[in-house]
């Protein structure tokens, strides 16, 4: 079969949707797709709300009714007629319909074409019902793609998944560009600042407070660090308290006398601005309480751009940055990230040191390296099965 001629049904949220997986599922659409030179656009099977089906109006959009279980054996059936050589189904939880998205199985149940399965959601202990969906699922897909080495083992544990069945390819990024981190540093104001930035929809669980209490002190051995908090409030928490936290915080910035060290950008950031955020900082936190949290796309893009990073040690966070321990720091520990803080910015030549090696794990993350190797992916796994077929018959 030529390159050319692979087609491939991508079934998830997509764009225009403002959502990480949409985004993510974009990207990696792009990607296969410059990587295989194909000259036909690939389906996208879009999960959508019924308000959101005016979105899609492309030939090569098939929106999917999350709640509607029929839809789902339907779209299976079409998916089956047509000339789509393999599926590739991005699991979350949340975006299929029925309980802990079981209508995702009606789909899978009634597929005859491959499927390669991209779980973006991987539970060290998972809790039912969410458990026996997800290991249904695994075990109807032909091949499992994950982005975190962890979860290899943690599906091979709780559900018997072969090893050899899943594959590890690292979560995208978009390649660095030197003129626009110089480009964007100049447009927010920050050539003379040493800048601290952390991006992500504002709640309780990202570990704010430490880096603000941590600035308190590394502000008085360097005194043009700026710490730059961009992202809405979380849309749950806006409902259940409005902007209490977003005040909260405002408060504790004052008593810190840090008002001319923080900044929030309190607005949605397209992608294209946060890459170009990213690319400008100097340093990208992520101090999460959760030590539980498998994926985060924004320390992916940290490090996929090459910028240097600390994080606390949550599973990504610590799989990701294999080999460079010393940028995990623990949750809560003020001193240790004050200390570590004025080490980075007082001596630039670790700064340096911890650039070139995050540099250097980032350079297979991105997108035209993901492409590539996910592609190979998709053309072994749909050969394979052909091979069975071809066996049985």
């Amino acid at each position: 079969m030529s390159p050319k001629t692979f087609q491939i049904a991508y079934v998830s949220t997509y764009v225009p949707k403002k959502c990480g997986l949409a985004t993510y599922t974009h990207h990696l659409r792009e990607a296969v797709r410059v990587a295989h030179n194909g000259i036909f656009p690939d389906p996208i099977v879009a999960m959508c709300n019924e308000d959101e089906l005016e979105l899609y109006n492309e030939s090569w959009h098939y929106p999917l009714l999350k709640n509607d279980k029929e839809e789902y054996r339907k779209m299976a059936d079409y998916l089956n007629r047509s000339a789509v050589d393999i599926v590739s189904l991005q699991h979350e939880f949340g975006i299929f319909g029925g309980e802990a998205g079981s209508y995702a199985l009606e789909l899978l149940n009634r597929l005859n074409k491959p499927v390669v399965t991209t779980f973006h959601t991987v539970f060290e202990n998972p809790q039912e019902p969410y458990a026996a969906v997800q290991a249904e699922i695994a075990n109807r897909s032909d091949r499992i793609h994950v982005m975190n080495r962890k979860a290899i083992g943690y599906l091979n544990d709780n559900f018997g998944i072969p090893l050899e069945k899943i594959s590890y390819i690292p979560h995208g990024t978009p390649v660095p560009s030197k003129a626009d981190r110089i480009r964007t540093r100049s447009e927010y104001g920050w050539e003379q600042r040493k800048v601290v930035f952390q991006f992500g929809l504002l709640s309780r669980s990202k570990g704010v407070e430490l880096i603000l209490r941590s600035m308190a002190a590394a502000v008085k051995a360097v005194p043009d660090l700026l710490y730059v908090l961009a992202g809405q409030t979380h849309p749950e928490v806006r409902k259940h308290e409005g902007e209490a936290y977003r005040e909260e915080l405002n408060a504790l910035i004052e008593e810190l006398g840090l008002q001319h060290h923080v900044r929030m950008i309190d607005r949605y950031i397209p992608e294209e601005e946060l890459t170009s955020l990213l690319q400008a900082c100097d340093l990208y936190v992520t101090p999460y309480p959760g030590m539980q949290q498998i994926t985060s796309g924004t320390l992916a893009y940290a490090v996929g751009l090459g910028r240097p990073v600390l994080s606390t040690p949550y599973i990504y966070a610590k799989d990701l940055l294999q080999g460079c321990e010393e940028l995990l720091l623990p949750y809560g520990d003020v001193e240790a990230w004050s200390v570590k803080l004025i080490e980075l910015f007082s001596y630039p030549e670790k700064l340096k040191l911890c650039e070139k090696m995050v540099a250097d794990i980032g350079k297979s993350m991105q997108w035209p390296v993901v492409g590539q190797e996910y592609l190979q992916l998709l053309e072994r796994t749909a050969a394979e099965k052909r091979w069975r077929m071809a066996d049985v018959i």
